[in-house]
C-alpha cells in the first residue's frame, strides 16, 4: 500500500478533528442550555445523551482505526523500525547541526527505509525535514543524553531543509541547513520540495 504524503495527511487530520470537536462542542452547548434553562416536557432524556456520547467514542476510535494504514509514520515505526538500508548520524549543539566534514548533502535512497540518529550536546532541539514550501515532512523531538531515532520511507524525490522544531532561546530561530537532504531513486519528484541543490 503506497503511503499517503504528510500535506494531504494534515489536511485530512485538520477537517476530521475539526469535525469530531464540533460534535463534542455540542455537548457541551447542550448542557449549558440544558442546566440554564426550565425543566420543560422537551428534555433531552439521558438515554439519548449516553447514545450521543456512545456516537462520539465511537467516531473518535473510528478515526484512528481508518487512518492507521494511510499515516506515513505508523508502518516503519511499529514493524520496520530495526530494517533500515542507511542510517545518517547527526549532532546538534551550540544552536547548530553537524553531520560529515563540512555537513554535505545528504544523500537519501527513494523507497528504501532509512534511519536518522540525532544527538544533542545541550539542549532539547528539533529535528524537522522541510519541503521548499515550507511544509513540514517529518519530526522528533531530540532530548540530550537520549537515543533520537527517526524511521522514514522517503515516496518521492525531493530536496529537504533540516530544522529545528522545538524552542530552544532566542538562537533557536537560525537552526536552518537549507538543501541538506536529497532523495532520489522513485522518478516521481515531490513537487513542493523543488529546493536548489548544493
Amino acid at each position: 500500500m503506497t503511503k499517503v504524503d504528510s500535506h494531504t495527511v494534515l489536511w485530512g487530520q485538520t477537517i476530521m478533528y475539526t469535525a469530531y470537536c464540533l460534535a463534542i462542542i455540542s455537548v457541551m452547548a447542550w448542557f449549558a442550555v440544558r442546566i440554564t434553562k426550565p425543566r420543560s416536557s422537551r428534555e433531552i432524556t439521558p438515554r439519548v445523551f449516553y447514545v450521543w456520547v456512545g456516537f462520539l467514542v465511537i467516531l473518535g476510535v473510528s478515526l484512528h482505526l481508518f487512518t492507521y494504514n494511510t499515516i506515513p509514520w505508523v508502518k516503519d515505526d511499529l514493524h520496520g523500525s530495526k530494517n533500515f538500508v542507511a542510517a545518517y548520524d547527526i549532532s546538534v549543539g551550540d544552536h547548530k547541526f553537524a553531520w560529515g566534514e563540512g555537513n554535505p548533502q545528504l544523500q537519501v535512497p527513494c523507497g528504501k527505509l532509512v534511519k536518522f540518529s540525532v544527538t544533542s550536546t545541550d539542549l532539547t532541539y528539533g529535528f524537522g525535514l522541510f519541503r521548499s514550501d515550507n511544509s513540514m515532512v517529518m519530526q522528533m523531538q531530540v532530548v540530550p543524553g537520549h537515543a533520537n531515532d527517526l524511521v522514514w520511507t522517503f515516496e518521492k524525490d525531493g530536496v529537504y531543509s533540516i530544522r529545528s522544531t522545538e524552542y530552544s532561546g532566542p538562537l533557536g530561530y537560525q537552526m536552518v541547513e537549507k538543501d541538506a537532504v536529497k532523495v532520489t531513486g522513485c522518478g516521481q519528484v515531490d513537487t513542493r520540495a523543488l529546493g536548489a541543490t548544493r
